[in-house]
């Protein structure tokens, strides 16, 4: 059915009169992105337009790209329809102010899209690759708690980047790397402050870029929740390890009382929001039950979900017996399958959902990202605590944030991928292990992190110099390899055959 006749299905006739008018001219993308935005301000037209956006997104996503495996492109599709989907309904609860739909979609219209295609081309065109597509940035280690097993060992009194570099960041991936998107972690960003500037000085001169940020959440007030409103372009990210017992033994006391209020004060004020989850031994039963994410979709508001799985660094170098096994990970992963496809719940695991990404994301790959830390420091990843080049000696040596992407660390790094899968997305290798540092220890000691590497700190240090440590990854990852192989080689290489 065309979409004109869809319209006419819902008698809506002054919606009709405006598709009939579109302009032939409009490009593809951009006629379903006007027509949502449109649709977006009535109950039944945001129905109306997730199946139009089906359609489209099936044809795009899987029908449209011959050169990727089938099923990774089929859980790419689940996964976009979710994001949609939990939106709707929070829109429809009127948990989300519906003037900010313009603002997101505006972003993507053919002008704006051919400028930023332009600004993609000329950084290709000078450094002979396409700039990563987001970074995640942490301009602050501080932090008023104090977690157990915290990857960046935040504390209150931490090290701060200087305003003017925290902006010239910005500005650098903004106007010359195209970015749209930054993912801003900590410490706690709303801490952050630098001689009175804020992440609210960079998020309202940044107006048309949308930024994610990891919080703890016991900071967003109604005040804040208000002036984030305001803005229009920035999502928080709440962190959550369960229900109040999980959450509060690892967070504190209280904690999660202070983020179910946060949640009503984003609520109240129609920020979009979502949670971040680090999946441990300790909570991987909490996380199989569908009771958990009903709770924080349906009754708390959640338009999205980020799971993290612990990693041996930071505090939790001491904590590797709280890494999920094997088997767990793999339950993890058939729970994910179920969310996504059958109750719709936009959430994307950063290990057991690598397909979404083809593989790994780090490396400042094209589709992918790099991140800065609160020292300069530039890493592959959030999660490979190690680094060549710190951003406040680049700067002062003339250079900028992209000459980051060609240290031997960063090269080695996206070497691997394009080996790994990315040069080959027809017939990859098992993407159900993503994860260049955790699932492949040995691989990564022995071909990506080079000779001029330093530790990000002492902690990445003892992983290095631990024997104890290297012997668990190294056993943990043959074993995952045995559990996922047969899983990965059945359900996904095989499926291409059919």
């Amino acid at each position: 059915m065309q979409v004109k006749e869809l319209l006419e299905e819902k008698g809506n006739a002054e919606t009709v009169d405006m598709v009939a008018n579109e302009k032939a001219t409009v490009m593809k993308i951009d006629f379903p992105l006007k027509l949502l935005a449109k649709l977006y301000k009535s109950k039944s037209g945001r129905a109306l337009g997730i199946k139009i956006l089906e359609s489209k997104i099936a044809k795009f996503v899987i029908k449209g790209d011959k050169t990727s495996l089938k099923k990774s492109q089929e859980r790419k599709y689940q996964f976009l329809i979710a994001l949609l989907d939990s939106a709707r309904k929070n829109a429809d609860k009127g948990f989300i102010n519906l003037l900010l739909a313009d603002k997101f979609i505006g972003t993507f219209t053919s002008q704006k899209r051919a400028s930023r295609r332009n600004t993609i081309n000329a950084f290709e065109e000078k450094y002979g690759i396409q700039p990563p597509g987001f970074i995640v940035f942490s301009p602050t280690q501080k932090c008023n708690l104090k977690c157990v097993g915290c990857y960046a060992s935040s504390k209150a009194d931490a090290p701060t980047l200087d305003f003017e570099t925290v902006d010239k960041i910005c500005d650098e991936v903004y106007n010359e790397w195209g970015n749209r998107f930054m993912a801003i972690s900590g410490g706690e960003p709303l801490m952050y402050n630098d001689k009175g500037k804020t992440l609210f000085d960079i998020w309202k001169k940044y107006n048309d870029m949308f930024f994610l940020f990891y919080t703890n959440g016991t900071l967003i007030t109604k005040e804040v929740a208000k002036r984030l409103a305001e803005l229009g372009n920035v999502t928080p990210a709440i962190s959550v390890e369960g229900w109040e017992k999980e959450t509060d033994e690892r967070r504190g006391k209280g904690i999660f009382k202070k983020i179910v209020e946060a949640t009503n004060n984003l609520k109240e004020a129609g920020v979009p929001f979502g949670f971040s989850i680090t999946s441990t031994k300790k909570n991987a039963d909490t996380l199989l039950d569908d009771k958990f994410y009903d709770y924080l979709f349906q009754e708390l508001g959640a338009t999205y979900i980020w799971m993290f799985q612990l990693m041996p660094i930071g505090q939790a170098k001491d904590l590797k017996e709280l890494m999920l096994t094997p088997e767990q990970r793999v339950k993890l992963f058939r729970k994910w399958e179920f969310l996504l496809e059958k109750k719709r719940y936009g959430i994307a695991d950063f290990w057991n959902a690598g397909v979404l990404a083809d593989g790994c994301i780090g490396y400042g790959r094209d589709w992918g990202y790099l991140y800065v830390d609160w020292n300069g420091k530039i890493t592959p990843c959030a999660f490979v605590p190690f680094y060549e080049d710190n951003i406040l000696d680049l700067h002062k040596k003339g250079k900028k944030l992209a000459d980051a992407l060609f240290s031997e660390l960063f090269v080695n790094g996206r070497k691997w991928q394009q080996e790994y899968g990315l040069a080959h997305k027809q017939n990859p290798d098992n993407w159900l292990m993503p994860c260049s540092i955790r699932d492949h220890w040995k691989n990564f000691r022995k071909n990506i992190l080079s000779k001029k590497a330093k530790p990000e700190d002492e902690c990445a240090e003892a992983m290095l110099k631990s024997k104890e440590i290297d012997k668990f990854l190294t056993e943990f990852d043959e074993k995952l390899e045995k559990t996922t192989k047969p899983i990965w080689e059945k359900e996904y290489l095989e499926e291409k055959k059919k």
